[in-house]
C-alpha cells in the first residue's frame, strides 16, 4: 500500500507522487525524481520546510526546534524530510517547481462530447490517456488544437478519473469556444497539461460557503462529487448566480447532489431585469441562508473579477471574517487564481 501525496508548488504547479510506508515525503519525492529544497535531510537546518494542512503524518521528535518550533508545527508546518505520511496528504511547498526540477504534467486525451449546453456554456468531455489525479476545485491548460494557445479550465468531473468534464464559457469569436462550436468533432485529440492551482477543497472541518458566478460553477461540481464519495457531516451551502434565466446551467447535477449529500443546499440567483426567476440579483443579496456563523465558515468563490470584488466588500461591509477564504477569479480568456485566508 502507498499513499497518494500532492505537492503543491508557490508557481501554482501540482505534481502527485506515491508515498510508501515509513517513506519520508522528501524520499518520495527524490524517488520520483523531484528535488524538494534539502540541505541536511537530518531535521537540523530546516531548509526542507512546507507546510501540511490535509492528510495524517508523523514527525517524529528527531528533529532541532531551530528547524522546526512548536508554534510552527500548530501551524501545520513539517519538515519534509522528517515528515512521514500514514495517510493521503497534501504538502505546500514554498518553491516554483522549476527549483526543484520538475514542472507541469502533460497528458493526452481523446474528445468524447461538446454539448451547447445554453447560449454561454459549452460541456467538454474528455477520455485521458490515464487516470488524471487532482485536487476538487484544481484546474487544467488545454492546448487549442490547430495553435499554439493554450486555455485554463476547472475540472468538473470527479478527481482521479479518466472521464474528464469542463463547463467552458461560449465566447463569441474567442479562440477554443470557436474551435469547439465550428470544428471539434468526436475523437480528435486534445493536449493537456496540469492539475494547477491553489483553489481547491481543503477538509471540512465547519460550515461551507459556496459562491459561483456562471461557468464559475465547474470547480464546485468537481468539489461536490468529492464530497458525495467521501461524505460530509458540515452544512455546505451554493450560492450560484448567472446574469440572465438561460445561463442557468447544471441544475439537475446540483439537485442530484442536494438529494445524495445529506447536509448540502443550494439556491440559484439571476441579476438580468427581465429574469422571471424567482431570486433575482446577485448572490450577495440572498445571503440569508449562509451558515456564516459569525465567520466560523470556510468561504469559496470562483466567479467574474467584479463578482469576487463585490462579495469582498460585502464581509467588509458585514464585519465578518471568514475562517477561511478561497476565491479564484476568471475570464474569458484567462484564469487568475487568487487565495486569500483569513
Amino acid at each position: 500500500m502507498s499513499y497518494n501525496i500532492a505537492l503543491n508548488f508557490e508557481d501554482g504547479v501540482t505534481r502527485f507522487i506515491n508515498c510508501n510506508p515509513g517513506e519520508t515525503v522528501l524520499d518520495a519525492a527524490y524517488r520520483n525524481q523531484i528535488k524538494l529544497p534539502m540541505d541536511c535531510s537530518d531535521g537540523v537546518c530546516g531548509t526542507c520546510k512546507g507546510s501540511c494542512r490535509q492528510g495524517s503524518f508523523d514527525l517524529g521528535d528527531d528533529y532541532l526546534d531551530e528547524a522546526l518550533t512548536e508554534e510552527e508545527v500548530a501551524e501545520g508546518k513539517v519538515l519534509t524530510c522528517q515528515m512521514v505520511p500514514s495517510g493521503d496528504c497534501v504538502v505546500e511547498i514554498p518553491a516554483p517547481s522549476t527549483l526543484c526540477k520538475t514542472g507541469q504534467v502533460e497528458f493526452g486525451g481523446t474528445l468524447a462530447e461538446v454539448n451547447l449546453i445554453s447560449p454561454t456554456a459549452i460541456e467538454l468531455k474528455v477520455n485521458a490517456d490515464q487516470e488524471v489525479p487532482f485536487l476538487p476545485g484544481q484546474y487544467v491548460n488545454i492546448k487549442v488544437p490547430g495553435s499554439e494557445e493554450s486555455r485554463a479550465y476547472s475540472f468538473s468531473s470527479r478527481p482521479g478519473s479518466r472521464e474528464l468534464s469542463f463547463l467552458i464559457r461560449n465566447v463569441p469569436g474567442g479562440l477554443m469556444s470557436s474551435w469547439l462550436v465550428g470544428q471539434a468533432r468526436a475523437g480528435d485529440r486534445l493536449s493537456l497539461t496540469g492539475p494547477m492551482g491553489v483553489f481547491y477543497l481543503r477538509p471540512v472541518a465547519r460550515p461551507v460557503l459556496m459562491l459561483a458566478g456562471g461557468t464559475g460553477l465547474a470547480p464546485f461540481l468537481a468539489m461536490l462529487e468529492d464530497l458525495r464519495a467521501k461524505g460530509c457531516d458540515q452544512p455546505v451551502h451554493l450560492i450560484y448566480g448567472v446574469t440572465n434565466d438561460d445561463d442557468l446551467v447544471g441544475v439537475e447535477a446540483l439537485e442530484r447532489f442536494a438529494a445524495e449529500i445529506e447536509h448540502f443546499s443550494f439556491k440559484t440567483v439571476v441579476a438580468g431585469a427581465d429574469s422571471a426567476h424567482p431570486r433575482k440579483g446577485y448572490v450577495t443579496n440572498h445571503m440569508e441562508d449562509a451558515p456564516l456563523q459569525h465567520g466560523e465558515v470556510d468561504v469559496y468563490l470562483c466567479g467574474p473579477p467584479p463578482m469576487v470584488d463585490a462579495v469582498l466588500g460585502y464581509f467588509r461591509s458585514q464585519g465578518i471574517q471568514p475562517a477561511s477564504f478561497h476565491y479564484e477569479k476568471f475570464s474569458p480568456s484567462i484564469t487568475a487564481v487568487t487565495e486569500q485566508v483569513a
